[in-house]
């Protein structure tokens, strides 16, 4: 069957303009099949090859563009796909082959004399070396210039990729308002469509992870919506799909929506197997094996971890909790202290300090723990957050606690609850609650610990946290005066209520839980009591005085 060259380029073309994918690449193939496509549209098929996950695909057709460019004497579009190739390999980690290319890229340019924006082009290899060689400030510098060349030719691509680097290394230098703007400055071009569908999908990605690792969470919540939507517009997009799923596993799993999360975080490793990313394969891998360890899936939890680790994903401190959630206080304590020795990264530091403060206080060592919770308040005052400020709030109530100050904890843990609620992060509120509650009955206070408490249960019986349910159940200790037949105060509360024929629905919404705990809660007094009716166990109630 005859192929009209003229339809098919159209019909590619069209598709293309509309990001649909598949569409794009089979006319652009199909027209190639017949008769060699012109430069042009063999770089477009090499872009639809991309984003359906085909990199290969790519590098084949940027090889084939670079060489028709050179054949039709353009260098300058030569080096442009030179840059893009040496990209492709140095992500993949090939950094012989990319420096190759990047190499023939500036031969290719010194011979031009005019001045152009591939000059500025090239300066980000160079400020990618720059960073590996551990100058932050000098690779924020040579982006700087990139862009100022990106702005003065105007070339929407290159000022959206160093605008949003540079943005990425200030936050890293500790200059954090001037970096966000930065970020906010590269996704209004994102945003308004003016970038190429590679490099919105890079500024995306890499924009949606500076703020997370920056603790900025309600910006990183609004770029991950619009790129969700920007995502969802392009039904068969599978590059940057992968890191798009993880990010909205996180947000998921802040929200308490775990099970949203794990299908998310698996759906991400699946994803970005099929580019092979292997760290990025291990991020999703981790962020499994978090919500696997909450819910208390010890087994599966370590084995995702250990999937993590083996893709190359360092899997702290998840698998320092999971040590600790399994009773083994010492492993944990020992991988954090080696973890925080081995790394002087601010960024990082931040992310095992809230750890180490809970591993460390759980063994007793009460100074180290409170070492590690004033290192966070120094780093939060460099990184300035709402979540940031949470995890310091609750870190120092925390120390407070145990150093035997429940009035100076109580201050610092209703700080971290309130943030924790604007936040809508239910399980940290919830964890929040549990040390409040503790701090209140060391004060005897034990109306408000039994209210603390109780809420905090509630929280995580509705998440599945079954580790933390234990945990308030351990807590919850039968009232000291009296016998009660191994109830808790919570039971004590509910058997009262019972008795004096209050419904489950009456029940819930005088303790402002669910008629699901409630249920709990009788059936756990049913079986204390050795009853089996309501009727019953009202009469036990009133027999033993357990009703005053």
């Amino acid at each position: 069957m005859s192929v009209d060259l003229g339809d098919e380029l159209e019909r590619g073309r069209d598709a293309y303009a509309r990001l649909a994918w598949t569409e794009a690449y089979e006319a652009f193939r199909r027209a190639d099949a017949a008769t060699p496509l012109p430069v042009d549209d063999v770089e477009l098929l090499g872009v639809s090859a991309t984003m359906l996950g085909r990199d290969d695909e790519w590098m084949s057709c940027l090889e084939r563009a670079h060489r028709l460019h050179l054949e039709a004497g353009d260098e300058l579009r030569a080096v442009r796909c030179g840059f893009w190739l040496g990209m492709i390999l140095a992500v993949q980690g090939e950094l012989g082959p990319a420096i190759g290319w990047f190499s023939r890229s500036q031969r290719l340019l010194d011979h031009v004399e005019r001045d152009c924006v591939e000059h500025g082009y090239l300066l980000v290899p160079e400020a990618f070396r720059q960073d590996i060689e551990g100058d932050v400030a000098a690779s924020a510098e040579t982006f700087r210039r990139a862009a100022e060349i990106a702005e003065r030719f105007g070339d929407r691509d290159l000022f959206a990729l160093a605008v949003h680097r540079r943005g990425l290394w200030l936050l890293r230098l500790g200059k954090v308002d001037e970096g966000l703007a930065l970020l906010d400055e590269s996704m209004v071009s994102v945003t308004a469509g003016e970038v190429s569908p590679f490099v919105t999908g890079m500024v995306y990605c890499g924009v949606i992870a500076g703020c997370q690792e920056i603790y900025e969470v309600r910006r990183a919540q609004e770029w991950t919506a619009a790129l969700a939507r920007w995502r969802d517009r392009q039904p068969d997009l599978v590059a940057f799909s992968g890191r798009c799923l993880v990010h909205r596993a996180e947000i998921l799993q802040l929200r308490g929506a775990w099970g949203d999360a794990l299908a998310e975080a698996r759906q991400a490793e699946e994803r970005y197997a099929e580019g092979m990313v292997p760290i990025a394969v291990g991020q999703a891998f981790y962020l499994q094996a978090e919500v696997l360890r909450l819910r208390g899936s010890f087994a599966e939890a370590e084995a995702s971890y250990k999937d993590a680790s083996r893709h190359g994903f360092e899997p702290q401190p998840g698998l320092a909790l999971l040590r600790l959630a399994q009773g083994d206080q010492p492993s944990a304590s020992a991988t954090l202290r080696r973890a925080l020795a081995e790394t002087d990264d601010a960024i990082r530091r931040i992310a095992l300090l809230p750890a180490a403060v809970e591993v460390l206080l759980a063994g007793d060592d009460v100074v180290e723990g409170r070492q590690a919770a004033d290192e966070l308040v120094e780093q939060a005052n460099v990184f300035p957050s709402a979540m940031l400020r949470a995890l310091v709030d609750h870190a120092q109530g925390a120390v407070a606690l145990a150093e035997g100050d429940p009035p100076r904890a109580l201050a610092a843990l209703r700080s971290a609850q309130r943030t924790w609620l604007e936040l809508e992060a239910p399980y940290e509120t919830a964890r929040a609650r549990v040390l409040i509650g503790v701090a209140c009955r060391s004060l005897g206070d034990e109306d408000a610990a039994v209210l603390e408490l109780g809420a905090a249960r509630e929280v995580f019986e509705e998440l599945g946290a079954i580790p933390d349910v234990a945990q308030v159940d351990a807590l919850e200790l039968p009232v000291a005066t009296g016998d009660t037949y191994g109830l808790t105060a919570r039971e004590l509360e509910v058997l009262r209520l019972v008795a004096s024929g209050k419904t489950n629905r009456d029940i819930a919404a005088e303790l402002v839980i669910s008629e699901h705990t409630v249920a709990r809660h009788v059936q756990n007094i049913f079986a204390k009591l050795d009853v089996s009716s309501r009727t019953a166990a009202g009469a036990f109630a009133h027999e033993h005085q357990l009703l005053y």
